[in-house]
């Protein structure tokens, strides 16, 4: 009989499962499949996944419980209630992006600016339902920038950090998915078939070495609060260009990108427990970011289509590169390109839509920046 009660008690947590965990599986294996089947940013998607599967088994191991600390829980307080993870990824991501395409054409910076409409319009429309701190959370996600959104609303003490999280790196990876029927929707064929000859410039070494530098110097002047997320990507793009760091920026670029990624992708998970995440407020926050990220892209390309208007016939702006303006680099970019290929096997649009994404990044950032300025954090 004590043999039967003892097998019987390995079953017992059975009645602690609740439908929202299952919901969670579900949500955790379908991030798994779109890392896997589909390829989309599986170094992200796989961990999160996993981890949301990880932490809504039914008293889990992974997470606080109790007096019992769970090393996801422990995760997330060292390194993300700081700021820390995110901050050390823009390191990698730094190291990772050239900026000489976008030296040679400084204009294209404008676009990054013109892309930033979705967080602004989605906060105006987020404050009607959430509290304003909630409200600018959530509308970073539309940069399709997780680092960003991660940092914003743990600065702002946004309670609705895990929904944030996911979403902004899910729309990160649906990039793909989502801005291609966008585009068409604000262009026509005749706009998508202009063609943009790149004429490669010079941009010297000094150039290089100084802009990361000026540029954090001025993002410190007008959004104080951006300083941090300004300064850790410009100082990684500084050990790309210096010339004489070559094996730290490889390593922050592959190793330390890598490790952070993955362990980032756990600890989002870490948030993405049941009682957090299958609510309405979640959903909504899900669709407001996909309203902020729809309109980050066709903010771009309305600035494109824009300027087309006091341009002269032969010097068109192709307005897909306008798109490339939201910070999910290099993916954006790459999408821009591959639409106007579609169209014309000769439209390389890749040195314009590359730059673009490139200005979206450093926009994104003190976008998130005058956010937290304005609202005082």
């Amino acid at each position: 009989m004590e043999f039967l009660t003892t097998f019987a008690s390995l079953f017992s947590n059975f009645g602690n499962l609740t439908w929202q965990m299952v919901v969670m599986w579900a949500v955790g294996g379908l991030l798994i499949y779109l890392a896997i089947a589909k390829q989309m940013e599986p170094s992200l998607l796989l961990p999160m996944g996993f981890g949301a599967i990880l932490v809504n088994l039914p008293l889990s191991g992974a997470i606080t419980q109790g007096e019992t600390v769970g090393p996801i829980t422990e995760l997330f307080r060292v390194g993300m209630s700081n700021e820390l993870f995110p901050l050390l990824l823009f390191i990698g991501i730094g190291a990772m992006i050239d900026f000489g395409p976008l030296l040679e054409k400084p204009w294209l910076m404008f676009f990054g600016a013109a892309a930033q409409f979705g967080i602004f319009f989605t906060l105006f429309a987020a404050g009607f339902v959430f509290e304003l701190n909630d409200a600018a959370s959530i509308a970073v996600i539309g940069a399709a920038d997780g680092p960003t959104a991660i940092f914003v609303a743990n600065v702002l003490g946004s309670k609705y950090l895990g929904a944030i999280m996911v979403a902004a790196y899910s729309y990160m990876a649906l990039v793909p998915i989502v801005q291609p029927p966008v585009i068409r929707l604000v262009t026509t064929r005749k706009e998508r078939l202009i063609r943009m000859p790149y004429e490669k410039g010079h941009v010297s070494r000094l150039t290089r070495i100084l802009f990361p530098i000026v540029v954090t110097v001025i993002a410190g002047l007008v959004a104080p609060a951006s300083v941090a997320l300004v300064g850790f990507l410009m100082f990684g793009n500084l050990l790309r260009e210096c010339g004489v760091l070559n094996a730290l920026s490889e390593t922050a670029q592959n190793v330390l990108t890598k490790l952070i990624t993955i362990v980032l992708g756990l600890t989002v998970a870490g948030q993405m427990t049941a009682d957090q995440f299958v609510r309405l407020d979640t959903l909504l926050i899900l669709a407001l970011g996909l309203v902020a990220f729809v309109f980050d892209t066709i903010g771009g390309v309305l600035f494109a289509k824009l300027l087309n208007l006091f341009l002269p016939e032969g010097k068109k702006l192709n307005p897909m590169i306008g798109a490339a303006g939201i910070s999910a680099f290099p993916m954006s970019g790459r999408v821009v390109n591959k639409m106007g290929l579609e169209e014309d096997n000769q439209n390389f649009l890749l040195m314009y839509s590359i730059s673009v994404n490139v200005s979206g990044q450093i926009a994104s950032v003190i976008a998130g920046g005058l956010l937290l300025t304005l609202l005082g954090a």
